[in-house]
């Protein structure tokens, strides 16, 4: 196999391969751009217009989809898969990955859409080199563009394989990306309803491209994923490199759970109190009434949405940013 389809291998190791270009045996080219950065290009010919950029590893810990992301590649090297489309691989944080961390010094994915000018450290300058090797891959005009930044979560979800579909104020929300979800194996998906600061909003709203966070089960350790189930993610994933994806109209949405953001939760500062079992689990129903969280100036969290739940509880972020999202479910019209 080719020495670029051990990206993972070179990234974990901290290497730079001597070769930075190699083609496969049917012309596809494998170019390593950064630190676990690697785009293919299909042989010529063989370029059907579609440009996929798949990312994980934004957070170090969450080892599935980075996984996932290797054995795509090795297949590709290897010429067991044949691209049709190009795709760029990114694993976002090497060094978080290398320390089995979810981030060194501050979670990158709340640096993106420009937020990375106002801090310092690693995490910011990968953002801003994040944001720069996507806007390069995406400059093409005139092909289609969709970007996945696969996670998985902190904790258990009650929902384990969701989405989170990000907004912009030019945009609708598009029922065939929708239906592409369903067919990848996406059980429910958050529309989001303001521009946000993650890699995918960055995409979404700044390079035009369909763009998705998937959240794909717990966070465990590289090698400890066997209940991890991505098969139909990967087959999925197969389908768009190869250019073999069924047709999408003759899918219907009856069987995705929508749900819309009602409000986030903030912490304000260090006096936040969040009133949730630390186990608690993501999509978990509460009740009217319930007093969900306090902060400082008598500030509280009460709901008062109907079949209100909770997801991304984490009272232990910085000051400032979001503690826990509130979301209520909407209809597919």
């Amino acid at each position: 196999m080719l020495a670029l389809g051990k990206l993972l291998e070179l990234t974990l190791a901290g290497r730079e391969p001597a070769e930075k270009i190699q083609l496969t045996q049917a012309g596809a080219r494998l170019h390593w751009l950064a630190e676990g950065a690697l785009e293919i290009t299909p042989a010529a010919g063989d370029d059907n217009g579609f440009d996929l950029l798949l990312s994980a590893g934004i957070h170090g810990n969450e080892t599935a989809p980075i996984e996932l992301l290797d054995k795509l590649l090795q297949s590709i090297a290897s010429g067991q898969l044949q691209p049709r489309a190009r795709v760029l691989l990114l694993l976002g944080n090497p060094p978080a990955m290398r320390r089995g961390e979810r981030f060194i010094d501050q979670d990158i994915n709340r640096l993106f859409n420009g937020r990375h000018a106002d801090a310092s450290g690693y995490e910011a300058l990968r953002a801003c080199e994040l944001e720069r090797l996507a806007a390069n891959f995406f400059s093409q005009p005139g092909r289609t563009r969709l970007h996945y930044d696969m996670h998985t979560a902190i904790r258990g979800s009650q929902i384990e394989q969701f989405a989170l579909y990000p907004y912009s104020p030019e945009r609708l929300h598009s029922p065939q990306e929708l239906a592409r979800l369903q067919a990848a194996g996406i059980t429910a998906v958050l529309l989001q309803s303001k521009v946000g600061i993650t890699f995918s909003s960055y995409t979404y709203a700044s390079l035009d491209a369909e763009a998705f966070t998937l959240e794909l089960g717990k966070a465990r350790p590289f090698g400890q994923n066997q209940e991890v189930n991505l098969q139909q993610l990967e087959g999925h994933l197969h389908s768009l490199i190869e250019g073999t994806e069924a047709p999408l109209q003759s899918l219907t949405l009856d069987a995705l759970q929508l749900f819309q953001v009602a409000r986030e939760v903030i912490k304000h500062s260090d006096a936040f109190r969040l009133y949730l079992p630390a186990d608690v689990e993501n999509f978990s129903e509460l009740p009217l009434g319930y007093l969900l969280a306090e902060d400082i100036a008598g500030t509280r969290w009460v709901i008062d949405e109907p079949g209100a739940r909770i997801i991304f509880p984490n009272p232990k972020v910085k000051n400032g940013l979001r503690a826990g999202l509130l979301v209520v479910p909407v209809n597919a019209a």
